[in-house]
């Protein structure tokens, strides 16, 4: 008779590494993470962001490390990173939040502006995954957990995304490059794209009834994602039920991206 072996999506004796965490996406996935049984780093521009999600995530009994870092300054990745090291002894899953965005056609983009979007969402992501993806080969393996976005694939009338679309659709392209080269090091690299979520980031833009509007109207649930919505998905696949997937971007958008 066959044996099964049910998957675990839990994460007790892990050591997450979450960028972007002192606010949106970033602080509901650390806090998904920590809930779910893992230890926690948590990262953000601002060491006080950070503390402020380290002391709500202490709640749940993990141990957690707050640090500040740029995530588009190399120097600042190796420090980061070698303090998460020392602290824990390993990195067992990095999630690339951190990300940032203009709101502005095209055609007034500044160069200054395209640089502050492509350094945090492309440049961040692909060398805070280099970085750390060194530990893990050490220690043996890992999980690296990409956030893009639906703009990475689609476009809507009247909402200029150029810069930002353009970096999330090269996360979900490098998800698949990472995914084929850390294969053999036992590294999963897959990505989640969110759509449209109640965070900083776009809240110029669900605070507009117009735009809430246009953009309910083109997503089939009807609604805007809430944190469990993200928390979900990241931590399934931070845990070892994903294990048979690597290279794949799971959106989760409410349905925007299938119109």
């Amino acid at each position: 008779m066959e044996q099964m072996q049910f998957p675990k999506m839990r994460l007790d004796g892990h050591i997450a590494l979450v960028t972007g965490a002192s606010r949106g996406l970033g602080r509901w996935i650390a806090l998904g993470m920590a809930n779910a049984g893992s230890d926690v780093v948590v990262v953000s521009r601002s060491l006080q962001g950070s503390e402020q999600t380290a002391q709500e995530i202490s709640k749940h009994g993990v141990d957690v490390l707050p640090l500040a870092a740029d995530v588009g300054d190399i120097d600042a990745i190796e420090r980061m990173v070698g303090q998460a090291v020392e602290h824990f002894g390993r990195i067992d899953c990095l999630v690339n939040n951190a990300g940032v965005n203009v709101h502005k056609p095209m055609i007034d983009v500044t160069p200054e502006e395209f640089d502050f979007v492509s350094r945090v969402n492309f440049r961040g992501v692909y060398f805070t995954s280099q970085i750390v993806a060194k530990q893990m080969i050490a220690k043996g393996g890992g999980r690296i957990v990409n956030i893009a976005s639906s703009a990475g694939l689609l476009l809507r009338p009247e909402i200029p995304n150029s810069v930002y679309a353009g970096t999330k659709a090269a996360v979900i392209m490098l998800t698949k490059a990472f995914a084929e080269e850390l294969a053999p090091h036992h590294i999963n690299v897959n990505a989640v794209a969110p759509g449209y979520f109640a965070t900083p980031l776009v809240k110029d833009r669900i605070g507009d009834p117009a735009l809430l509007k246009n953009i309910l109207s083109l997503t089939p649930l009807k609604h805007i994602g809430s944190p469990k919505d993200i928390i979900g998905p990241v931590v399934f696949l931070a845990s070892e039920a994903s294990q048979f997937m690597t290279g794949q971007t799971i959106f989760v958008d409410g349905g925007r991206s299938i119109i």
